[in-house]
């Protein structure tokens, strides 16, 4: 059985009459000047036409995001970190997890000496 040829439900629902591509004539004569893409401006420009205000609260974004990557990044060196780093104690996990990283350096301080 194709596509075209079921007898369930109403002949309309097989039919692509507006699933349809755009021409390309449309395509072509589009006014491009209206038409915008998010986030399409590069953040320094200096031919760009936003706010003083606007950069900074760019930066101020990049700044904090460099952070939380330091963060993350220290949290990888010592999973205890985070939990120590807001005033609580490590759990379980983290502790194991800090024990297996320290006896997996002192093997690899051991096998490299060796």
């Amino acid at each position: 059985m194709s596509a075209g040829h079921s007898s369930v439900g109403q002949k309309t629902i097989y039919e692509d009459g507006d699933q349809r591509n755009v021409p390309q004539s449309e395509i072509e004569h589009a006014e491009r000047y209206n038409e915008g893409k998010e986030n399409s401006h590069k953040p320094n420009d200096s031919k760009d036409q936003r706010s003083i205000a606007n950069r900074l609260a760019n930066e101020e974004k990049k700044l904090e995001a460099e952070e939380k990557n330091q963060e993350f990044d220290e949290a990888k060196k010592d999973p205890t970190l985070p939990a120590r780093n807001h005033g609580n104690e490590p759990s379980k996990g983290a502790k194991i997890d800090k024990e297996i990283q320290d006896e997996e350096e002192e093997y690899l301080k051991r096998k490299g000496k060796a």
